[in-house]
């Protein structure tokens, strides 16, 4: 009964259905227009009494100009040691901040902004339908899609959470704002809202901040710099070079928007940085910063400024004070003589890629040798540190830790002329292991080795332990053996954990936990979830361990009772010096740690 039920309900509404085709057929066409006509009318209708409900709704929460200017940061972010003991600094605070008008600020500065935020802001209504579709289809990664009128009601009206309810609040109150205010108006209160970095708001308290003068002092070369701050300030002032980047292309734009010439595009270009940044009351400088980039990455700038986040990190507070000290003592004691200013040091736990320390220079508000400046992120040449990583590719191929290679002199062909290496010491030493040319740091014999494995495939070795700066293939040759191409602390420490760890490779991290304001735990580091990458064959990373820790191998050039050495405790190290005297590594790990150190000059200026 119920299959008969179920085909005449079938049959009931196929009726239905070839009865509404019959009507549309026989219905006038003007009649079926005319419906449809109406029936838009009627969405449309609907859809803009939503739009101004929702306008007449949201546009409540406008506050006055007087309150747009005086907003308060209302919590601080704390940053901690990996004990959550030791508090290493706190963003925010006090808020400086100094008001001023439109006619104080240059034009300059302004059409700097304009250039760099939104070069339509004169001629929209507050939001930008062009860039916000650009921004929806490349995904942010081709420009975004607010305007300064979004960026100001963003910043000083709406909570920095990331919501679809929160940015069509946006989009509505932004369209109020211009309805409200002029677009001078509008423009005074994003240089008095917006923030510069760290705890300056406004930019005559970033002005006063960065380069000790007033806004209206500014010349085009600074003011293209400032107004390249708000897009990400805490990178930009961890980076001088993607800051300089950053203000060169501001000034390309002004010149596309005819604001200024060419030749003073060009001129401004040429120009220092010159920013100072002034910070205290901190702990682990570089380290803080490095992780405040992490966070800003992860949350928002506002967020990190200003939501009362409780950061737990890696660091080890006790380790972090030793190194520093003996990164002083180091300076201090033997910089003179060799003539160096400067040394950079990190420390990482090589089973879970944890950092415990990071000492980006030995002192980071010493302006003299640009203190600030994080070297374990900065490009260097590696020198014969990393040979381990040739020795162990050739490992990779077959070869051993007694392979014999013959130290002689010898030319190279390369595709871009002969290559002529020479041993440190000037000399020739016949038939030596690997494992001896290796731990007595040989030229010769590590050009001969990078040649058998083969540049290509020692490269991709390379890539595989994490390195990331040698994918110009045309600026790497034979040199590549002994340090010729660049590399950072970071990734090359890493390259050693992976040797520490049996062959496994894990991210480094600095974070351990993020808390809000309220308790809510926002990320939280679990071992679970960072169990590695096997890289690399565990007999592989046994066989370079066992040769880098051999110290008699290396005692027929730097004695057995060298500094590469822990006494009766097994350690693993490598030094490296460039042939020009401009870097020098020493990069030594146990199971449980694994340490470089970097001496040299900030501004590359060689030793002796």
């Amino acid at each position: 009964m119920q299959r008969y039920a179920k085909y005449r309900n079938f049959l009931h509404h196929h009726r239905l259905f070839r009865g509404l085709i019959q009507r549309w057929k026989t219905t006038p066409k003007a009649t079926l227009i005319k419906n449809a006509v109406l029936g838009i009318v009627a969405i449309g209708f609907a859809g803009l009494l939503l739009t101004l409900a929702a306008y007449a709704w949201y546009s409540r929460e406008l506050p006055s100009p007087g309150e747009l200017l005086n907003r308060d940061v209302e919590q601080s972010t704390k940053i901690y040691d990996r004990t959550g003991e030791h508090l290493l600094y706190e963003i925010a605070g006090n808020k400086k901040r100094t008001l001023i008008t439109l006619d104080q600020i240059p034009d300059d500065l302004e059409h700097a902004v304009i250039a760099a935020e939104d070069e339509n802001f004169y001629s929209h209504h507050g939001i930008s339908i062009k860039g916000m579709l650009r921004a929806v289809i490349y995904m942010g990664k081709r420009g975004g899609g607010s305007t300064i009128t979004q960026q100001l009601v963003k910043n000083a009206i709406l909570s920095p959470e990331k919501t679809f309810d929160r940015k069509f609040k946006e989009i509505i109150l932004s369209l109020a704002l211009e309805q409200r205010f002029t677009k001078e108006e509008i423009l005074q209160m994003y240089f008095n809202e917006i923030g510069y970095g760290g705890r300056n708001y406004g930019i005559e308290s970033a002005s006063q901040a960065y380069y000790q003068k007033p806004a209206s002092e500014l010349s085009l070369a600074e003011s293209a710099t400032l107004a390249g701050f708000p897009q990400r300030p805490t990178t930009f002032l961890n980076n001088d070079d993607l800051l300089k980047a950053r203000r060169d292309w501001i000034l390309g734009r002004m010149v596309g928007l005819d604001y200024i010439t060419q030749e003073q595009a060009d001129s401004a270009a040429s120009e220092e940085l010159g920013i100072t940044v002034s910070v205290s009351d901190i702990t682990a400088p570089h380290f803080v910063m490095w992780v405040k980039e992490q966070l800003v990455n992860s949350y928002s700038e506002r967020e990190v400024e200003e939501g009362g986040l409780k950061v737990i990190t890696t660091l080890d507070y006790d380790k972090q004070l030793l190194a520093e000290q003996a990164i002083t003592d180091g300076v201090t004691a033997r910089g003179e003589r060799y003539n160096f200013n400067n040394a950079a040091q990190m420390s990482v736990d090589p089973k879970t890629g944890q950092i415990f320390t990071m000492v980006g220079s030995v002192d980071y508000f010493n302006d003299e040798i640009d203190g600030q400046v994080n070297v374990t992120q900065r490009l260097r040449q590696p020198g014969s540190s990393i040979k381990p990583i040739v020795y162990t590719a050739a490992f990779a191929k077959g070869y051993t830790p007694n392979t014999l290679l013959w130290d002689v002199d010898t030319v190279f062909s390369t595709a871009t002329g002969p290559y002529h290496p020479q041993n440190y010491d000037g000399g020739e030493h016949g038939y030596v292991t690997m494992r001896k040319a290796l731990q007595g740091s040989l030229n010769i014999p590590a050009v001969k080795t990078l040649y058998l494995v083969g540049l290509e495939p020692a490269l991709q070795f390379a890539e595989k332990l994490g390195y990331t700066t040698f994918s110009d293939r045309s600026r790497i040759g034979l040199s590549f053996a002994l340090g010729g191409s660049e590399v950072t602390m970071m990734e090359h420490i890493n390259a050693f954990a992976t040797f520490a760890n049996n062959g496994k490779k894990n991210d480094l991290a600095g974070i351990l936990s993020v808390q809000d304001s309220s308790g809510t735990m926002l990320q939280e580091w679990k071992a679970e979830e960072h169990q590695g990458e096997q890289v690399l064959d565990s007999n592989l990373v046994a066989t370079i361990t066992n040769v880098l820790s051999d110290n008699n191998a290396r005692a027929y050039v730097f004695g057995t009772g060298n500094y590469l050495q822990l006494g009766s405790r097994p350690v693993a190290a490598k030094t490296g010096t460039t042939n020009n005297f401009n870097d020098a590594w020493t990069v030594g790990y146990t199971p449980s740690l694994v340490t470089a150190v970097w001496v040299g000059n900030t501004d590359g200026t060689e030793m002796n």
